[in-house]
This record gives C-alpha cells, sequence and structure tokens, in this order.
C-alpha cells in the first residue's frame, strides 16, 4: 500500500509567536521527501522533529513573501557545509533564482553541489516521478503565489493519494477544479470570520472560507494552518469551520497527518 504523509513544521503566519513558527512543511512518500516552503526556523524545525534534510531532493517555494522563503538561503549553504553531493531541485517564481544568485554572489560562496532551478511560470505538472507528480496551480494573493498538489498512485490497487496546498489566498473558487477530491487539503485559515474583511484587504482567508472551500471540493480532510500570531489559543478556528466542513483538524507542528 502506498504512503503519502504531510509533516507540519511551521503553521503561523508572519511571525514566530507562541511556539509557532512561519510556513514549513515535509511531504513524504515511499521513495522521496519534497520540502514545501521554507520560513524563517525551517532548519531548527527540521532538527527538532529528527527529520534528516539531507533526505530532501526537492523544494517547492509557493512565491515570494519572507515567511514563506527567507529560510531558503541559510538551507542552501547548510547543504554545501554538509558536502552534499545530489543535485537539488528547486521550483520557486524565476525572481528567486536572481535573489539566491545574488546572495551567493556576495557572500563569495559557491555551492559544492548542483541547484537545479524550475522556474513556475504557468499551472502544471512541475515534477513526474514514477508513482509521483506534482502540479502547480495560481491562488489569489497580492503578489504571484502558487499552490501544489502532490499525487501518488498505488501500483497494486491503481488506488491515488492526493495532497492540496493551497498556500496563501483568500477565498476564491477558482481553485477548485485543482483540488477537486483530494484526500488531505491544506488551506490558510490566517483569521476568524469576525475578521472577514481584513482577510480580503490582505489576501488571506478566513477559517469558514477555508472550511467552504473544503466542502465544495468534496475533500476528505482540512488542514488549517498560518494563522495570525494575534491568535494565542487556536481552538476557536477548528470550531468554526467545523459548522461548515466536519472533517477539519488545526494543522499543529511536528504532527505527520496521513494522507
Amino acid at each position: 500500500m502506498a504512503m503519502m504523509a504531510v509533516t507540519i513544521l511551521g503553521n503561523n503566519s508572519a511571525l514566530s509567536m507562541h511556539d509557532r513558527h512561519q510556513t514549513a512543511q515535509l511531504v513524504t512518500t515511499d521513495h522521496t521527501q519534497l520540502l514545501v516552503d521554507c520560513g524563517e526556523n525551517t532548519q531548527d524545525q527540521l532538527q527538532r522533529f529528527k527529520v534528516k534534510k539531507s533526505k530532501i531532493d526537492h523544494i517547492f517555494i509557493s512565491h515570494l513573501h519572507g515567511d514563506h522563503y527567507y529560510g531558503l538561503p541559510g538551507l542552501l549553504n547548510s547543504y554545501s557545509l554538509n558536502n552534499r553531493d545530489r543535485p537539488l531541485h528547486l521550483y520557486a517564481n524565476p525572481l528567486l533564482m536572481e535573489i539566491i544568485e545574488l546572495q551567493l554572489k556576495a557572500a563569495d560562496t559557491r555551492l559544492n553541489y548542483e541547484l537545479v532551478f524550475h522556474p513556475i511560470t504557468k499551472a502544471g505538472t512541475l515534477l513526474a516521478l514514477e508513482r509521483l507528480q506534482v502540479s502547480c496551480f495560481p491562488v489569489s494573493h497580492r503578489i504571484p503565489c502558487w499552490g501544489f498538489v502532490f499525487c501518488q498512485v498505488d501500483k497494486k490497487s491503481s488506488q491515488e493519494l492526493k495532497y492540496a496546498y493551497c498556500a496563501d489566498t483568500k477565498y476564491e473558487e477558482m481553485i477548485l477544479p485543482y483540488i477537486q477530491g483530494a484526500n488531505l487539503i491544506y488551506h490558510e485559515s490566517t483569521y476568524l470570520a469576525d475578521q472577514s474583511e481584513k482577510a480580503v484587504a490582505r489576501f488571506h482567508s478566513t477559517s469558514i472560507e477555508a472550511a467552504a472551500i473544503a466542502k465544495q471540493a468534496n475533500a476528505g480532510r482540512l488542514l488549517l494552518g498560518h494563522f495570525s500570531s494575534k491568535y494565542a489559543d487556536l481552538s476557536a478556528f477548528e470550531k468554526e469551520a467545523r459548522q461548515v466542513f466536519q472533517h477539519t483538524e488545526i494543522s499543529r507542528e511536528g504532527v505527520s497527518y496521513l494522507v
């Protein structure tokens, strides 16, 4: 039986607070590990939860707000210091490679492994392995931002395991065709429902809006995340969302969720 799991490394928004950290997730399949976003504390979180970062061969960055990629330069440098000898594949907005090249130039640093950059410019397939396919789709945020779908097929049963990562986005039904029927959806819920006007203004979603997307997508389960630091207690997020979509959980750091 094929296996896919999502480990939450960071579930907060812009700031680290309440022992919550900026966005990062690890998708683990039978044969590979993939990093999704790389907030400032990602290396510390990988160590904290005893994840061997050397096994990660693919990194996907949703967009160029700092809480989703500021941990990447340090991670790339650590790989070099640890004498990584395998190529590392990076998928992101084309501007990210310009940023990385400038940082390397300023520090007079040369990576001792091959960094293979895959620019994201349109929806479609990013990675196709024997039993795993990763695709991207646009979401609605202040700057260009991409969600990701991870799909693994069990050869014996032909059963499809599908995880959809919806990144930072305001409520947007245009994403539904991409995530329809996902076993597990992660959707940001930066605010509770009483802050819906602020959510729209800042291109974010509320707990109820995330639940509405999951319901319309006929998802198996919903994980909420990207919580505003104004909330110390997250229990209200789950309570609100379950009024719309019962199979909702708060994403918790260090927890692995089976797809």
